[in-house]
């Protein structure tokens, strides 16, 4: 292969020396505003191992906007990891232990309706909107933490968690008897 940045060779190695020397530091600084101090390093390498990865690396004409693009998507492709993985962390949920004598049948299939009305809105929801509400109602995250895991800022979460809430009510007062 050659040197030119799609081989393997030593021109290549200078090449992702001189990414790392150039950009880590502002990658660490980049993460450290949006991700748990102790996921920091995690993803500052996630990134560089990305840019390993790629076949040509003289191809990349920004290379530090390709960087926070990598960036960006390493920080959401942890989130969503995150939100699989804790979404077998709960409870499991028996039906005959919970439901007690005192709810009659009717009441009972209103709940389980309710609980379907709100489940297929929120899964309507674009995506953004549902990861933020998700990460702080069923995460139980603060809201700056929700938008640092997700690479936004704090205003836009609330707004999104507002967005949300606002569309689950409408649903949830649908269902009151």
């Amino acid at each position: 292969m050659d040197s030119s940045g799609s081989g393997s060779g030593d021109a290549r190695n200078a090449m992702l020396q001189s990414f790392v020397a150039n950009y880590q530091s502002l990658l660490t600084h980049y993460f450290a505003r949006r991700a748990r101090p102790e996921d920091v390093p995690d993803l500052v390498q996630d990134v560089f191992m990305r840019l390993a990865k790629l076949e040509n690396l003289n191809a990349i004409e920004k290379p530090e906007q390709y960087l926070f693009t990598t960036a960006s998507a390493a920080l959401k492709d942890r989130a969503r990891r995150a939100a699989v993985r804790a979404a077998g962390a709960h409870d499991s949920f028996d039906e005959n232990t919970h439901f007690g004598a005192g709810l009659s049948p009717e009441r009972v299939l209103q709940g389980r309706d309710a609980i379907r009305r709100l489940e297929i809105e929120l899964r309507a929801m674009p995506e953004l909107i549902r990861d933020v509400f998700v990460l702080r109602v069923f995460e139980g995250q603060k809201m700056a933490d929700v938008a640092r895991t997700l690479g936004i800022s704090l205003r836009t979460a609330e707004k999104y968690y507002a967005r949300a809430m606002a569309r689950l009510s409408l649903v949830a007062g649908m269902a009151r008897p």
